[in-house]
């Protein structure tokens, strides 16, 4: 690990820390100031959209944040979540330095106006399973579902439940194995949206 001068660790931890709260806030408040016909499902899938890995690696590459970025190995940095990381620490940095309001205006230019197909993804994107594994891989959380058949009424049903870091937070029935996955995966980002969301004052 890196230190500084005076011996100590330096890295970007706490302000990826405070950099993603940060980010999530205002994403989740400039989405509910914009689309006030959308419904909380539509809302969070517009949300993890924004802030997924593939889109905030391509954000602080575009910024030339690789070109900031010391690791202890050589790595292919497309490939990981470290230029995100950075982007996040960025945040938080430029929160500290300039205050909330300047924040809040970085992350609308950069990274929410960057996006030009948001109301292409409610009108098109139904994968409710493919958007709560994206929430997992940019929020460091396991994701997986564990499914069962039930016969009734002489069909076959199923009963998905959705996992996130082990705990069931969705679940979900069908006539299919994928529809009751997507069932639960809808209910599941419903409770980690409401869990997660906090509106910056």
């Amino acid at each position: 690990m890196m230190k500084n001068e005076n011996g100590q660790p330096l890295n970007n931890e706490r302000l990826e820390y405070l950099g993603d709260a940060i980010l999530g806030a205002v994403v989740a408040h400039e989405l509910f100031l914009r689309y006030p016909d959308k419904d909380e499902g539509a809302l969070t899938k517009m949300r993890a959209r924004i802030v997924n890995r593939n889109n905030m690696n391509r954000i602080a590459m575009q910024l030339g944040l690789d070109r900031l970025i010391r690791t202890q190995a050589p790595t292919d940095l497309a490939q990981t979540h470290i230029p995100g990381d950075a982007l996040e620490a960025l945040i938080g940095a430029i929160y500290l330095d300039k205050g909330s309001r300047a924040a809040r205006k970085f992350i609308i230019r950069k990274l929410i106006n960057s996006i030009s197909d948001l109301d292409e993804i409610i009108e098109n994107d139904t994968n409710y399973k493919s958007v709560l594994i994206e929430w997992g891989q940019k929020n460091r959380s396991a994701i997986h579902f564990v499914t069962e058949e039930y016969p009734e009424n002489k069909e076959v049903s199923f009963i998905a439940q959705a996992f996130v870091d082990y705990v069931v937070m969705g679940e979900g029935r069908g006539t299919s194995k994928k529809e009751a996955q997507q069932n639960a995966a809808e209910e599941a980002l419903e409770k980690v949206s409401s869990i997660k969301s906090t509106i910056l004052n």
